[in-house]
């Protein structure tokens, strides 16, 4: 049995995106495809280079967002959306075998 990264994943924002149809309070991140890494260096995605990320998540995100959204996003919402962005990175952690007699 093997678990696996997870596909999606739902951020609560701390302070909303503004919108005229209303406040958007969470985010959900996919996880990105190779084309949707296009134009970006992984070591920068990797890095939560705010730059990469303003092309990233708008292409990861729902609902849509904007970099003027992103441009104006809280420090500690950034934060947590490129770390949430890391995790789908990560290798699938196996459970270790269960030891024989």
């Amino acid at each position: 049995m093997s678990t696996t990264t997870p596909i999606s994943v739902v951020v609560k924002l701390s302070q909303p995106i503004q919108r005229t149809a209303g406040p958007i309070t969470e985010l959900t991140l996919r996880k990105p495809a190779t084309g949707e890494l296009r134009g970006l260096k992984l070591m920068d995605v990797m890095q939560m280079d705010v730059n990469a990320l303003s092309v990233l998540l708008p292409r990861i995100a729902q609902p849509t967002i904007t970099k003027a959204d992103i441009d104006a996003m809280d420090l500690a919402d950034i934060t947590e959306l490129g770390v949430e962005v890391i995790g789908f990175f990560s290798q699938p952690v196996s459970p270790a075998p269960a030891p024989t007699a």
